[in-house]
């Protein structure tokens, strides 16, 4: 394995696919413990956990997979269209989607819930303990693929039904896709999970989640790629953070250093927007390792900036970190 250092073309950039994303949309609440939580969680009393922690820092954040994918990618002047549901709660947040520019009708509002939420505390170790309510993430397999075949598609973690049947709308209709399994692997046994992969045509985890997909499957990641839909670009990636990315693709498999930033403050929604990085690349036509190159910048920008549709998205400092002229 060896570390890319590819030529991108300098030829203008193909007018870019519709971008078809789904996934969640969230609010994440995130608190902060000004303490460790290994210091007040008795080992061997486990079995009778009943802890309380004082979290006098709290935020409040838009978030989700396919909304801070949309983000990104709307930042970069991609036509994208989410696929994914809301609740009563979650009508401002949707007319600030709008009002980004996406596409939201493929989105579903259902009244009777609340909006997907994450409830994060952080301990000053940036350990985290999470509780998390789907919501309206339970209705989101309603949401309508658009069978434009002029489209690429990318299957986030979602409703369990949702990524199911978006998968399989994809494949149907003709649409090559990202399976980004992330959060919602454990939903899913064996066999479904080698189906995913069989319909799509990229493979985007990182590094704790390749390696539970491997042991799963019994296949290592290189062996994984053999499975994925034949695409020309067709891909294995796996994000590893402050150590970059790995890729098994057509050109074999290589590594892709990562971007070095002035303070990490913020690691939520980093791994969305590589791959909003990632899509505008595929999107444009470019091959996956230039494309994984601009994911990897937009990683960057979005961990030294709290929350995860904060950052600014520069789209010449991105071209340029790329290597396209």
């Amino acid at each position: 394995m060896t570390a890319t250092n590819l030529q991108a073309p300098s030829v203008p950039l193909q007018q870019p696919l519709l971008l078809q994303v789904s996934g969640s949309i969230a609010f994440d609440t995130i608190m902060v413990f000004q303490g460790r939580f290994k210091d007040h969680i008795l080992a061997d009393q486990v079995h009778m956990l009943n802890v309380a922690f004082l979290a006098p820092e709290m935020r409040q954040e838009f978030g989700g997979c396919a909304a801070n994918i949309g983000y990104g990618l709307l930042g970069l002047g991609c036509p994208t269209r989410l696929l994914a549901a809301v609740g009563k709660d979650g009508h401002d947040y949707l007319q600030r989607l709008k009002g980004l520019g996406a596409d939201v009708t493929g989105v579903v509002v259902e009244d009777s819930m609340f909006t997907a939420q994450a409830f994060i505390t952080t301990d000053l170790d940036d350990n985290q303990i999470t509780a998390f309510h789907p919501g309206a993430m339970s209705v989101a397999h309603k949401a309508a693929i658009k069978p434009d075949t002029a489209s690429l598609g990318i299957v986030s973690p979602n409703g369990r039904q949702a990524m199911l049947d978006h998968a399989q709308g994809f494949f149907d209709t003709g649409i090559p896709f990202v399976f980004d399994p992330g959060q919602g692997l454990p939903m899913f046994n064996k066999d479904e999970l080698l189906a995913f992969i069989r319909k799509a045509s990229w493979l985007a985890v990182n590094d704790y989640e390749g390696e539970m997909l491997s042991r799963t499957l019994g296949l290592s990641l290189t062996e994984l790629r053999a499975h994925l839909k034949p695409h020309p670009e067709g891909a294995v990636i796996v994000t590893k953070g402050s150590q970059g990315v790995w890729l098994d693709g057509p050109q074999g498999a290589q590594a892709i250093e990562a971007v070095a930033v002035k303070q990490a403050l913020d690691p939520t929604g980093c791994g969305d927007a590589f791959r909003a990085g990632l899509l505008w690349g595929l999107a444009h036509g470019l091959p996956v390792a230039t494309s994984c190159k601009a994911g990897v910048y937009l990683g960057a920008a979005k961990v030294q900036v709290r929350g995860a549709q904060n950052h600014r998205i520069e789209i010449q400092a991105i071209r340029k970190a790329a290597g396209l002229n």
